[in-house]
C-alpha cells in the first residue's frame, strides 16, 4: 500500500467574508495519490490564528468544520494539516472575515438622580472576545453628546460613570464598540438608549435688594439671596462682588447681607448655592449714583525751601459742608495733620512726603488724590578727589574722579570741568563718580565739579583739583667707563641713563649670575644715575645691566655688558723677569754639568 499527499487545501463556505451570525463552514481537503485501492484513515486538525479549533479522524478525504451562527470573534487565519499513517500534509493559510459586530447592552445603576450625583454604565458584547475599544455617549436634548472611550484588553464588557450636571434634566445614555480587523477597524450597532430622569436638589437661588432701584451713596443697602431646598443637607449660600465674598451661611434657605453704600459698591453680585457638587449662581448688576464727588488738595507750592511756608487746601466742587481733614502718607499708616479745609506750616526737610485730604457727608469718606510735597535742603560745597587717593595719574591711563556733597536733598545734579569744558553731568544722591580717559602729557591740572539740586541757593563749586600726570620710564641703558676690558685693581663707574620718565626714578645696577645679584640701588631727581665700582677683582669679570622705573611701576630694563677684568702692566713685567730669571739659571746650571761630564 503505497500513498503520497499532492496537495492539502482549506477553504470557506460560502465565502472568504461572511456575515455576522450566518452559518458558515471551513473545510479541509487532502488529495491523496495511492497505488491501489486501499482505505486510509485521515487525521484532520484545523487552527486558528495558531489555535487548535476542530479535530477530527476520517476515512474520507474531507473534514468540515460547522459554524452554525458566526461571530466577529471567528475572525482570523486559518489552516489545516492532515496525518495519515505517518505521514503529514499542511494547507495554506485563509483569511476569514466575519464582518459586523454583535448589538451590545447597556445597563444603568439608577434611573433616576438628583444634579451632583454619578450614573454607573455598563456596556458588554456579550458574543465578541477581547481586545474591544467601548464608547459610551450620554445624550441631551439640543446638544452635542459628550463621549468616553474605554480600551478593555481581556474582557468584553467596560463601566463607566458619568457625572450628572445642573441643567441634565433628561439624560440618554448608549454605547457601542470597536474591534480591530486586518482592514482596518469595525464598529458595532449602538446598543439600547437608557433614559434616566434627573431632579434639582435646589432651584437656582433669587438676589433682590432693597431698595431696588435709585441707590445713592449713603443709602442702607440690604441684600437677600434664597433658594428652595429638597434637602436640607450640607447645602451653602455664599455672596460674593467679584471674586471677594461678602457672606456665607450654612443649612440654611437664605442669606442677607447690608451696607451703607458707596460708589464702590457699584457692579456685579452673585449668589451662590452649593451642595456636594452642584453648584447654582445668580447675578445682579447694582448701581450706586454719587452723593458728592472725591475733594482735591491744592498746595501752594510742590517744590521748595526748608523753613518756606506751605498752605494746603482741600474742596469739593459744587459742595462747601462737609468734615474735612488733611493728612500725610507714612508707611506706617496715615498721619492726621489737621481737621480742616486748610493746613498752613514752615516746611523742614522732613515734611517731604505725599499729602492727601478727606471729607464725610452723611457717614461717606472719600479721599483725594495724593500730592507729592519735596521739600529741599542747599547742597554743601563739593569736594573732588582721585578715587585712587593719591593726585596723580600716569601717562595713557584713565583717571577717575569723585565728586561729593556732605549736605543737600537729593536729587544732586554734579557737572564736571576739565578746564573750562564740561566734560560730563551726572545726577545721584550724594555723589558721582568721573572717568578721564584721555590724558595726555600737559593735563597736569584744572579739574573741578559743581553741585546743584532744586534749592533756590544754586550752584556749589569744589576747589580746582591739579592731578599730576607720570610719565613712565623709557629706554633705559647701560654703560660704563673703561669699557670692555679693566685693570684689576682700577675703579670702573657705570652710568645707567633712561629717555624719559617722570622724576624720582629709582636705578637698580645688576650682575647676570645663576641667579640675579643687586649689586647696587639709587633714587635720582635725574634721568641718569652713576655707581662707581671701587678696585676691580678677576672675579669681577661678567655680564653687567640696570633696572629703571618710577611711580608709574613699570620696570624698564637696559641691555647687558660685558667686562673682563684683566692684569695691569706692570704685573706682567714682573711676571716676564721673573721667568727670564728662571730661565737664566737653568741654563747656567745645564752649561755647568755639560762641563763638568766633558772635564771626567
Amino acid at each position: 500500500q503505497v500513498f503520497t499527499f499532492n496537495r492539502v487545501e482549506i477553504r470557506v463556505q460560502p465565502s472568504l467574508k461572511v456575515k455576522n451570525g450566518a452559518p458558515m463552514s471551513i473545510i479541509c481537503h487532502a488529495d491523496i495519490s495511492k497505488n491501489t485501492d486501499f482505505q486510509l484513515k485521515h487525521n484532520f486538525t484545523i487552527f486558528k490564528n495558531g489555535k487548535l479549533v476542530f479535530m477530527t479522524v476520517s476515512d474520507k478525504e474531507d473534514a468540515r468544520y460547522e459554524i452554525p451562527v458566526a461571530k466577529s470573534s471567528d475572525t482570523g487565519d486559518y489552516e489545516c494539516t492532515v496525518k495519515a499513517d505517518g505521514k503529514l500534509g499542511f494547507s495554506n493559510s485563509i483569511y476569514v472575515w466575519v464582518a459586523g459586530m454583535t448589538k451590545p447592552i447597556l445597563t444603568a445603576d439608577k434611573k433616576e438622580v438628583l444634579e451632583g450625583e454619578v450614573v454607573k454604565l455598563r456596556c458588554e458584547l456579550t458574543e465578541e472576545v477581547p481586545p474591544l475599544e467601548f464608547f459610551f455617549r450620554k445624550i441631551k436634548t439640543n446638544s452635542a453628546p459628550k463621549e468616553k472611550r474605554v480600551p478593555e484588553q481581556n474582557q468584553n464588557f467596560s463601566e463607566v460613570e458619568f457625572y450628572i450636571e445642573e441643567g441634565d434634566n433628561i439624560v440618554q445614555f448608549d454605547c457601542f464598540g470597536k474591534r480591530q480587523v486586518r482592514s482596518g477597524w469595525e464598529s458595532s450597532q449602538h446598543s439600547n438608549r437608557t433614559l434616566v430622569t434627573v431632579k434639582e436638589p435646589f432651584i437656582k437661588p433669587t438676589l433682590i435688594t432693597r431698595p431696588r432701584s435709585n441707590i445713592t451713596e449713603g443709602d442702607q443697602i440690604e441684600f437677600d439671596c434664597s433658594t428652595v431646598v429638597a434637602q436640607m443637607r450640607d447645602i451653602e449660600i455664599i455672596f460674593q462682588k467679584n471674586r471677594t465674598i461678602l457672606n456665607s451661611v450654612r443649612d440654611k434657605k437664605s442669606l442677607k447681607y447690608s451696607t451703607v453704600a458707596t460708589q464702590e459698591d457699584s457692579g456685579e453680585y452673585l449668589c451662590k448655592v452649593e451642595q456636594g457638587a452642584v453648584s447654582k449662581t445668580t447675578k445682579l448688576n447694582v448701581s450706586v449714583s454719587e452723593l458728592f464727588p472725591k475733594p482735591t488738595l491744592s498746595a501752594s507750592m510742590t517744590k521748595l525751601d526748608e523753613s518756606k511756608d506751605l498752605n494746603l487746601s482741600c474742596s469739593i466742587n459744587g459742595f462747601r459742608r462737609a468734615n474735612f481733614s488733611i493728612i500725610r502718607k507714612s508707611s506706617s499708616g496715615d498721619i492726621l495733620l489737621k481737621n480742616s479745609r486748610v493746613l498752613a506750616i514752615k516746611v523742614t526737610v522732613n515734611d517731604t512726603g505725599s499729602y492727601t485730604c478727606k471729607a464725610g457727608v452723611k457717614g461717606i469718606v472719600k479721599e483725594s488724590k495724593p500730592v507729592r510735597i519735596s521739600v529741599y535742603a542747599p547742597v554743601s560745597k563739593p569736594t573732588l578727589s582721585v578715587v585712587s587717593g593719591s593726585p596723580e595719574v600716569v601717562l595713557g591711563k584713565p583717571l577717575q574722579l569723585i565728586c561729593h556733597s556732605v549736605m543737600g536733598t537729593p536729587p544732586i545734579t554734579f557737572t564736571f570741568y576739565k578746564g573750562d569744558e564740561i566734560k560730563k553731568n551726572v545726577t545721584n544722591d550724594t555723589y558721582a563718580i568721573f572717568l578721564d580717559e584721555d590724558i595726555g602729557l600737559n593735563d597736569n591740572g584744572g579739574y573741578k565739579c559743581d553741585a546743584r539740586n532744586n534749592h533756590s541757593s544754586g550752584v556749589k563749586t569744589s576747589n580746582i583739583l591739579n592731578v599730576s600726570v607720570i610719565v613712565p620710564v623709557r629706554d633705559a641703558s647701560l654703560g660704563s667707563v673703561p669699557y670692555g676690558e679693566v685693570e684689576v685693581g682700577s675703579d670702573t663707574a657705570f652710568l645707567c641713563s633712561v629717555k624719559e620718565g617722570s622724576w624720582p626714578i629709582d636705578f637698580k645696577f645688576f650682575k647676570k649670575t645663576d641667579h640675579e645679584v643687586l649689586l647696587h640701588e639709587v633714587r635720582e631727581y635725574s634721568d641718569r644715575a652713576i655707581w662707581h665700582k671701587k678696585t676691580m677683582k678677576r672675579k669681577d669679570t661678567g655680564t653687567y645691566y640696570c633696572v629703571a622705573s618710577n611711580r608709574a611701576s613699570v620696570d624698564v630694563r637696559s641691555r647687558p655688558i660685558t667686562i673682563s677684568v684683566i692684569l695691569a702692566a706692570w704685573h706682567k713685567g714682573v711676571i716676564a723677569a721673573f721667568v727670564l730669571t728662571a730661565m737664566a739659571g737653568a741654563g747656567a746650571v745645564a752649561l755647568w754639568w755639560f762641563l763638568h761630564k766633558k772635564k771626567k
